[in-house]
């Protein structure tokens, strides 16, 4: 038996997941997407792609980001998928985003390098089991994504994928213009590839920040159980003081038990990512909004329409939103939409556009809620 020591980080991943069980299980739990011919289908691919291309000139103009010159007619790192296609390209991700710590949680708990022990092949299949079925629930709902951190031949700084099942079905659900829903997703997603383009940085930044926190969560699994307790009394204090309230009168933030449960180190970290992935869904938001009839004819049905979507979800999905903490991630990217929206209103975008110059440059969670701050701190105050 290999020493866990000696295991690399792909063999420790395949120990603990079982790749193959949460492909097949992201399969069988997908939900159907709408019903198409093969000849349906190819036309709705192409118009997809068409509309990802005529996104990036819009996207270049309201940003006036030169990094998205020459995307529009560089489509190789654009992929149109199905809802399976999806999963499975986020599980090659996630596999390498996860194997430095499946490796660190190997090396604490030897006993899991025990190939073919109970343990190990009933474990890497139940968590196979549990990815697979995540996936499954998010794949029939997400609608555009761009993969930073997928290198390839093809794609060596990213991938863009769309998924076309979903923007059939939820333009069919809003029973809005197919061809206005198309281009204003893809200019969301598409401001995601201009990001990272911009900040060629950025993508090794958030591997980085990532790797360090779920390489030290695994690394701090022997001492759950008593953080578990402790953060559960900390909680319930704070439920006790729910009256209390912030200056301005709304009621204190609690944190959440994954927080709570977390090191200072770690929250740290977890501050950090919110507040960058805030900006980065925040500044998309702000370029779909700047966009009129004029670009997307029937745009502000579309906008009231989508917003309103959310109050017609099934309990079973609000649950689910509830689990993942969507709602609550929603709740962020809105709150960086504010802090970007603000900062171009007081000092423009091109000031504004400094953000993607370095990671020094990024806000921290506190000027995600007072950019004024960040205004400050990088010499554009009065």
């Amino acid at each position: 038996m290999t020493s866990a020591a000696a295991l690399t980080e792909d063999r420790a991943a395949e120990l603990l997941i079982n790749w193959e069980v949460a492909q097949a299980a992201a399969a069988r739990l997908t939900p159907p997407g709408p019903r198409l011919t093969p000849a349906e289908a190819a036309e709705e691919v192409a118009a997809v792609r068409q509309a990802a291309q005529d996104a990036v000139g819009h996207v270049h103009r309201i940003t006036g980001l030169d990094a998205a010159e020459g995307l529009g007619g560089e489509l190789s790192d654009v992929l149109v998928v199905d809802r399976p296609g999806w999963s499975a390209a986020n599980l090659a991700s996630f596999r390498g985003l996860l194997a430095p710590a499946l490796k660190t949680a190997v090396e604490h708990k030897p006993q899991l390098a025990r190939e073919g022990s109970t343990a190990q092949v009933f474990g890497s299949a139940g968590a196979g089991a549990e990815l697979g079925g995540l996936l499954a629930f998010l794949s029939a709902h997400v609608l555009g994504q761009f993969d930073p951190f997928h290198t390839s031949a093809e794609a060596p700084s990213g991938r863009l994928m769309l998924v076309a099942p979903n923007m059939v079905s939820v333009a069919g659900q809003l029973n809005v213009v197919r061809e206005d829903f198309r281009l204003w997703v893809c200019l969301h997603e598409q401001t995601h590839r201009v990001q990272f383009a911009a900040a060629d940085w950025l993508a090794d930044h958030l591997r980085e920040r990532i790797t360090a926190l779920t390489t030290s969560t695994m690394g701090q699994a022997d001492t759950l159980p008593q953080r578990l307790v402790e953060a559960v009394k900390s909680l319930r204090e704070e439920i006790r003081a729910d009256q209390r309230t912030d200056d301005d009168g709304t009621p204190a933030r609690r944190r959440s038990l994954l927080e709570a449960i977390q090191s200072p180190e770690d929250r740290a970290i977890l501050s950090h990512l919110t507040a960058v992935m805030s900006l980065l869904e925040g500044h998309a938001n702000v370029v779909m909004d700047a966009v009129d009839s004029s670009i997307v004819p029937s745009v502000k049905t579309i906008r009231r329409r989508f917003e309103d979507r959310g109050k017609h979800r099934s309990p079973l999905e609000r649950a689910l939103r509830r689990l993942l903490q969507l709602d609550l991630k929603a709740a962020q990217y809105r709150d960086g939409q504010k802090f970007v929206g603000h900062i171009v209103e007081q000092i423009g975008m091109e000031r504004f556009n400094t953000v993607w110059e370095s990671p020094e440059h990024l806000p921290t969670e506190a000027e995600l809620h007072d950019p004024d701050a960040w205004i400050r701190r990088m010499g554009w105050g009065s």
